[in-house]
């Protein structure tokens, strides 16, 4: 037991007359308190029970009853020393004693005068300090005026809220004129924390010691009005608890004199043989059998009724252990396959080395699982019509996913029951939809998901994609296992730089880079054609499109890797067809040639730029790979009196722009034998300016890096660069030509765009055998190591006289520039 604390008994006096305050003298024992500060002139109730205490006491009541009460900075000691003591207490006279069986003493305190502890006399047999009287100052002025009311005012309302400040309280503070026993008195009978009344003590200065007042008033009193809020809706709620229970009590019998009360029984048995008829793992059985409980015990019009029912509702419909038998017949996969697809023979060769291994191991479940396919390549080639094939060769059911642009982790996961509207995520949904365990889910534009504040669903996705977890993959919805690990999942994307890498790591990446001319010719005749006249109400007999009329829609008025634009503008001939024919017009020519063609699609839409803008110096043919395919860019020189300053332009990035300042040092380095018509100081008397057309798309790599060195080394020497060569290679300040990416993408464009011969980096020789037999053919690779390769295989030959096309080399120049 610690010293003193306060203390408040029935059993104590309460007719005690107190006599008028005694002197202070130089030193008096110390009684500490514990969570307790006195005021002066009030009136303490306290309860001693040290043996030290006891002593003090006793000596007190001896004497002249006098004694300083301070309060403990440390409560939870129970013999606290000089340094646990604050320095400021009052000095009180013992008015009262009263001793209790226990051998405790119940006192009375009259407050007296504030002191201060300036010293310590002695420690034993109890504390005893040197002490200084600490008036208070007031000083009259209209503002203490109105702090003593405002404080009188906020505590009336206090007194009326509060049960343990009695109504007296109220009657004594509005009768007190004096503003140093108004703060006291309501000090002392605040419960506030012990550090807050011993700072309210030490304050000497009376109107400030009113403005803190104020503001604890204020503050108790707002937690007051609080506090009231909440019991007045708690008790709101209680009530309409209890009116719920009434009615729900009334409606129940009304159910049960309809014979309609058996509803909610039916229902829960309904769902009982569902979840009986289906084989449920151990934790999914135990999960739905504890619901189930539940959903019995509760009323129908319960909140909750309709979340449980629900969730019970989602565990019966889940395809727990249905699942299909596939077709392991590699003949019908690869007549499937052929029949709905042209080309594609890596990917058709993969799938059915993936039968193969089913056909071989039985399907055993102990055997590993295959890798997760992703398709990448540019839009219109086929990718997700390739997944529903695939589908129907192994005869599973087939589900489609789109992920583009999808931003919240629970749109994989689910939603917790917790939230209202709460559903399972796209993945078990789908699972649900396709009505079986193992069907060929197809999950589109995986490279196109985002992430914000509710979460990443890529990283959702890791489980999702990984053989070895997804077998026990956690909905946030069902909150147990499910097995994915017989679902074949297959992802598609156009490009494979968004894609996080330990996603990509666990997918087998398979490029779809594009069709060839040919190629998309069969498709137009296999596919797109038969399509389209069937889609427009046309018969076969009213429309046919010749070889050349669609080879030259594929040249004349498409541009792309895939067949979508070409579908299009099939389409495009077929309505104006079917317009004839609505019209009554007799179709006296249903085959289409190229000029029928022409006349129904209009002006032609692209061109082959090559000769006409490799006319002149200074602009060499480059290659270029996109997220949607190859393409061709040109790069353009030319030059003008200055300083020396190289210019580039045409939305270029930085990796673009240093290949162009690498291929100037080269240029600059060498120009003695690739110029030597130039004058010596040439270069500090003239400004270069390289450009890249389509300036409004922005271009990056170092592919074009012989590009620009040739393009340089075409101006400088009046060359021009032949206008049936395309180029793409890393160039180095040494002049050694680099290895590049995307060849058969880049062959692809070249080849759309009448190129007849392609330069490339030597170590991309073993690239080319991807580019399609056919196409190889038709197109002349030219491998090549060093710059000096590029130049002999991209320009002109020189003249031997010197002149380029019958030109001085200084007007060669100069006319070369402004062709340019």
């Amino acid at each position: 037991m610690i010293d003193v604390e306060a203390h408040s008994d029935g059993g104590e006096p309460r007719d005690v007359e107190i006599g008028a305050r005694a002197a202070v003298p130089g030193a008096l024992p110390v009684l500490p308190l514990r969570e307790t500060v006195p005021f002066p002139e009030t009136v303490t109730p306290l309860a001693v029970g040290q043996e030290r205490s006891v002593a003090l006491v006793n000596d007190v009541l001896a004497g002249n009853r006098l004694l300083v009460m301070v309060a403990s900075r440390e409560p939870e000691l129970e013999v606290p020393g000089p340094e646990q003591l604050y320095d400021v207490g009052v000095v009180g006279t013992v008015a009262r004693m009263l001793k209790v069986p226990d051998g405790t003493l119940r006192l009375l305190v009259q407050g007296g005068q504030r002191v201060a502890l300036t010293g310590w006399e002695s420690e034993q047999p109890y504390l005893v300090a040197h002490v200084e009287e600490r008036p208070d100052t007031i000083t009259e002025s209209p503002e203490l005026t109105a702090l003593m009311r405002n404080v009188q005012v906020t505590f009336s309302r206090i007194v009326e809220e509060v049960p343990y400040l009695p109504e007296e309280l109220q009657l004594a503070v509005a009768n007190i004129d004096d503003p140093s026993a108004l703060s006291h008195l309501i000090a002392g009978s605040l419960r506030l924390p012990s550090e807050e009344k011993q700072g309210l003590l030490e304050e000497l200065d009376v109107a400030r010691r009113l403005r803190r007042l104020v503001e604890i008033l204020a503050r108790e009193l707002e937690v007051i009005s609080i506090g009231s809020e909440i019991q007045s809706q708690v008790q709101s709620e209680m009530e309409k608890g209890q009116r719920e229970f009434v009615l729900r009590q009334q409606l129940k019998a009304i159910q049960d004199e309809l014979g309609e009360g058996d509803e909610a029984q039916q229902e829960a048995d309904e769902l009982r043989e569902q979840l009986a008829a289906l084989d449920l793992p151990e934790d999914a059985r135990k999960q739905a059998d504890r619901e189930l409980g539940r959903l019995e015990r509760l009323n129908p019009a319960a909140a909750e009724y309709g979340v449980i029912r629900t969730y019970l509702e989602w565990i019966a419909q889940l395809p727990w252990s249905t699942t299909t038998q596939d077709n392991l017949d590699l003949a019908h996969a690869r007549e499937v396959l052929e029949a709905d697809h042209h080309g594609l023979e890596q990917i058709k060769d993969r799938i059915i080395e993936f039968l193969a291994v089913r056909k071989l191991t039985g399907g055993r479940k102990e055997v590993p699982r295959g890798s997760i396919l992703c398709f990448v390549g540019p839009p219109g080639t086929g990718k997700t019509s390739l997944g529903r094939s695939i589908a129907r060769a192994l005869e599973r059911n087939f589900e489609r996913l789109s992920v583009g642009g999808m931003r919240d982790e629970a749109e994989i996961r689910g939603h917790r029951r917790t939230y209202i509207g709460a559903m399972p995520g796209t993945l078990i949904r789908s699972l649900r939809d396709a009505g079986s365990n193992n069907p060929l889910l197809i999950i589109d534009e995986i490279d196109k998901m985002g992430a914000d504040f509710r979460g990443d669903p890529a990283s959702a996705m890791l489980e999702v994609l990984d053989p070895e977890q997804n077998s026990s993959f956690r909905d946030h919805y069902l909150d147990v296992p499910f097995d994915l690990s017989n679902v074949m999942f297959i992802t598609t994307a156009n490009t494979l730089d968004t894609i996080p890498g330990p996603l990509r790591d666990r997918m087998e990446i398979l490029q779809l880079a594009g069709y060839t001319e040919d190629e998309k010719l069969q498709i137009a005749k296999r596919y797109l054609v038969p399509r389209q006249i069937g889609r427009n109400g046309l018969k076969r007999a009213q429309l046919k499109i010749g070889d050349r009329a669609l080879r030259a829609v594929i040249r004349d008025y498409t541009r792309e890797a895939g067949v979508r634009n070409l579908e299009r503008e099939i389409g495009t001939i077929c309505r104006k067809v079917a317009r004839e024919v609505a019209e009554g017009n007799e179709v006296t020519k249903p085959s289409i040639s190229e000029a029928r063609a022409r006349e129904l699609l209009g002006k032609r839409k692209f061109f082959s730029e090559a000769q006409r803008r490799t006319r002149v110096p200074g602009v060499a043919t480059g290659l270029a790979w996109t997220p949607v395919g190859g393409d061709v860019l040109f790069v353009e020189a030319t030059s003008m009196p200055g300083t020396g300053v190289l210019t580039i332009t045409g939305q270029l990035g930085d990796v673009m722009k240093e290949s162009a300042q690498a291929a100037l040092s080269y240029v600059k380095g060498h120009v003695g034998a690739l110029a030597p018509e130039l004058e010596e100081n040439w270069f500090a008397t003239h400004d270069i300016h390289v450009h890249v057309p389509a300036g409004a798309i922005p271009k990056d790599g170092p592919s074009a890096g012989i590009t620009m060195a040739t393009a340089l080394t075409s101006l400088l020497s009046g060359r021009c660069v032949q206008d049936d060569v395309a180029m793409t290679g890393e160039i180095t300040l040494t002049g050694q030509v680099l290895p590049i990416g995307g060849l058969k993408e880049k062959a692809l464009a070249a080849q759309s765009h009448g190129v007849k011969r392609i330069i490339a980096p030597q170590l991309n020789e073993a690239d080319a055998l991807d580019v399609p037999e056919h196409l190889r053919r038709r197109l002349d690779f030219a491998f090549v190591s060093d710059i000096d390769e590029v130049f002999e295989a991209a320009l002109e030959p020189r003249p031997e006289n010197g002149r380029v096309r019958g030109r001085q080399p200084g007007y060669m120049l100069s006319q070369g520039q402004q062709a340019t």
